[in-house]
């Protein structure tokens, strides 16, 4: 899907998250963003700009990556087929409390670690 497409829908849950309130991240999902933001985009943030986003976030809850999380992670990645990298973010979500996962990198209408998966790109969830 071309970016023209997915940027309104990602600010639109974004947006969402905002207002009630159900934002969680993971100190794994900032780092990814950072990454992506100041060197993947295809106009790349400045570093002064990603840093900044990163402080509006520190708004929402935010889940650390501690040893413990990487072990159950490691588990969940074994049980489910996962990468270890959306393991530690699933896990990150269910030790958090949430019961909804947006991520476009799983499966839309899943259900794991008690969490609902929902890709706001999939042709089901427009």
């Amino acid at each position: 899907m071309p970016r023209r497409v997915r940027q309104p829908i990602a600010e639109a849950v974004l947006d969402e998250l905002w207002h009630s309130r159900a934002g969680v991240l993971s100190t794994q999902v900032l780092s990814e963003f950072y990454v992506v933001a100041t060197r993947k985009f295809a106009t790349p943030m400045s570093r002064r700009e990603a840093r900044s986003v990163i402080h509006a976030y520190a708004a929402w809850p935010v889940v650390p990556v501690d040893p413990t999380l990487i072990v159950a992670a490691s588990s969940l990645e074994e049980r489910h087929r996962l990468s270890f990298w959306d393991a530690l973010i699933v896990e990150a979500a269910r030790r958090s409390g949430a019961h909804r996962l947006v991520s476009e990198d799983l499966q839309s209408g899943r259900r794991m670690a008690g969490l609902a998966i929902e890709n706001p790109f999939a042709v089901e969830a427009r």
